[in-house]
């Protein structure tokens, strides 16, 4: 018959046990915190992007209530081309984005002029709300940097040039990213420059923008929007397969005008 371990021999075991789950970073807490990270890892389905959002906020930080120029409140869209009054009767388009998707950058390059050339217009509103969910998907920051360097390019009236530069200049492999310079080579080829572009350049380093990025971030979801690219139209959320060209995507806008 085996002995029962004395006190001091079991006591010597339980230390063993505590140390060899120290020298693993803790044992079974690992296996459940990576499988959670598992749970909310981004899936890339119908053309798109869907994604699950954690109670976790994100780290960064930025300008508190900064807001850009013609947004009201934070969580609120952005507006595309404010300085186009839209014809009467003109669609409202919500247009929503992460600037490391994929599926954002194939969207833009698709039907991006169409939605251009409606709102320079005035046969729409566009919107935009510019999202950074992959973030924590991707384990990096660039989502919340891009829209940093698209809203500090707001200020020199440069959003959509900048916009314009991020999607087809996303990294081959998705998740490396943006560097500074990169994104510094996007507002330089926005047209941003001397003095502007040093104002430009100390916005994105202080990340003013960040807090309203989060917020856009959290309003979407709290709003129903669970993948990107999404469009509502009038508020009504469209199935891209079914508007994939510019002259379905003309039609929908034709269709829902008031």
């Amino acid at each position: 018959m085996a002995k029962k371990p004395t006190p001091s021999a079991a006591s010597a075991r339980q230390a063993k046990i505590q140390a060899a789950q120290s020298s693993r970073g803790g044992g079974a807490n690992v296996i459940v915190v990576a499988t959670v990270v598992v749970v909310v890892a981004i899936i890339a389905v119908v053309g798109g992007v869907i994604w699950a959002q954690s109670s976790d906020q994100q780290d960064a930080t930025g300008g508190a209530n900064a807001l850009p120029p013609g947004v009201s409140a934070l969580g609120a869209g952005f507006p595309g081309f404010a300085d186009v009054t839209p014809a009467a009767g003109a669609p409202t388009v919500d247009l929503y984005l992460d600037y490391q998707c994929p599926a954002c950058a194939s969207f833009e390059a698709a039907l991006g002029p169409t939605i251009h050339g409606l709102a320079e217009a005035g046969r729409i509103t566009l919107v935009y709300h510019v999202k950074n969910f992959l973030d924590d998907n991707l384990k990096n920051d660039s989502s919340t940097r891009a829209a940093n360097g698209a809203f500090c390019a707001a200020d020199a009236g440069r959003f959509q040039e900048f916009s314009d530069q991020v999607f087809p200049n996303q990294p081959a492999r998705e998740g490396e990213g943006f560097t500074d310079a990169q994104l510094r080579g996007f507002a330089e080829a926005a047209g941003i420059s001397g003095d502007a572009l040093t104002t430009w350049q100390s916005c994105l380093d202080a990340g003013t923008y960040t807090d309203y990025v989060n917020s856009v971030e959290a309003q979407s979801f709290e709003d129903g929007v669970r993948g990107t690219p999404t469009v509502r139209i009038n508020g009504e959320i469209v199935d891209l397969g079914s508007i994939g060209s510019p002259e379905l995507f003309t039609e929908a806008v034709e269709n829902a005008t008031a």
